[in-house]
């Protein structure tokens, strides 16, 4: 049973946020303050309107008896190896590309032992990370230790939701509430779009508390490992150093690469929330998803 943030923090002296779910406490500082209370989750749960629930096992497993699945061989591959030696994502993306290729990593149901090469977000942390108070954006996270390219840093793990309760969360919010909510479009055969929403409000993990940047240092990628229901995994997009902030950015924008349209996409002031990144290219407020704000669905009265 994992340990009270009270027992832990009469142990250690520091708080663990975490709650002992995580492979490494998640320290905050300064010491003695708290976030506001939340349920800790290290994996998707699933909440109100979901399709499908994230901790069922919807793939099959492969029947690889080597160290290390191989491409060609092995059907949880697709493509090619998603990691390197190193456990670095291998294809952090060209500038000619528009889209992340699908990563699939090998599952509970695959005979693949546990030191099989493409199995490194379901590890889970394997960085010291904090959370922190900042100057001007609230909590945020950094890390504790060096952290190379390509390598896994955590997760964005909350509520899996169904549009309509993402809409009525969003309108029962205020103009000081902070959004949480995370919305995951796919691409995938024939046009059609695959939608994932997530909420760490009140359920979620560490990748919660990551701010936005117009220049991040964390890409996420979508990784499925069991279940069709993607894990939203945060890899480093480049060496990041001890102490440095962890961040996204928030609109999703593939290898965080700033498009024409984005530049010149006109503010809507009453909308948008000032962004506080202090990047060179910061375009001065926080991205704004309207299809969150557009008006409730109705109930079918027929």
């Amino acid at each position: 049973m994992a340990a009270s943030e009270e027992e832990t923090e009469a142990l250690t002296g520091l708080l663990d946020v975490a709650r002992g779910l995580e492979n490494l406490p998640v320290s905050a500082w300064p010491p003695g303050a708290r976030p506001a209370p939340f349920q800790y989750t290290p994996d998707h749960v699933v909440g109100p309107g979901a399709d499908i629930d994230p901790t069922e096992i919807t793939f099959p497993g492969c029947t690889c008896v080597t160290t290390s699945c191989v491409p060609g061989t092995c059907c949880c591959l697709r493509h090619e190896e998603n990691y390197d030696g190193s456990r670095c994502l291998r294809d952090m993306g060209s500038s000619e590309a528009t889209y992340a290729r699908p990563v699939f990593e090998c599952n509970i149901l695959c005979q693949c032992g546990e030191h099989c090469r493409n199995r490194v977000v379901q590890r889970g942390l394997q960085f010291h990370l904090q959370v922190f108070k900042t100057e001007k954006k609230g909590w945020g996270l950094r890390t504790l230790e060096f952290i190379p390219k390509g390598r896994f840093v955590c997760e964005y793990a909350g509520e899996v939701l169904g549009f309509s309760e993402v809409q009525r969360r969003v309108h029962l919010q205020t103009a000081q509430d902070s959004n949480y909510i995370i919305a995951i479009r796919e691409h995938v055969c024939d046009g059609q779009v695959m939608e994932t929403f997530v909420d760490p409000t009140y359920v979620g993990n560490a990748g919660r508390f990551l701010n936005h940047s117009c220049e991040p240092n964390l890409l996420m990628i979508p990784v499925r490992i069991d279940s069709m229901v993607p894990k939203l995994a945060l890899f480093a997009a480049k060496d990041i150093w001890p102490g440095e902030e962890l961040s996204y950015d928030y609109s999703g924008r593939f290898l965080n690469l700033m498009d024409r349209e984005a530049k010149e996409r006109p503010h809507d002031e009453k909308l948008r929330k000032p962004c506080h990144c202090g990047a060179k290219s910061c375009l001065a407020f926080l991205p704004y998803d309207s299809s969150l704000y557009c008006p409730l669905e109705k109930p079918d009265s027929n």
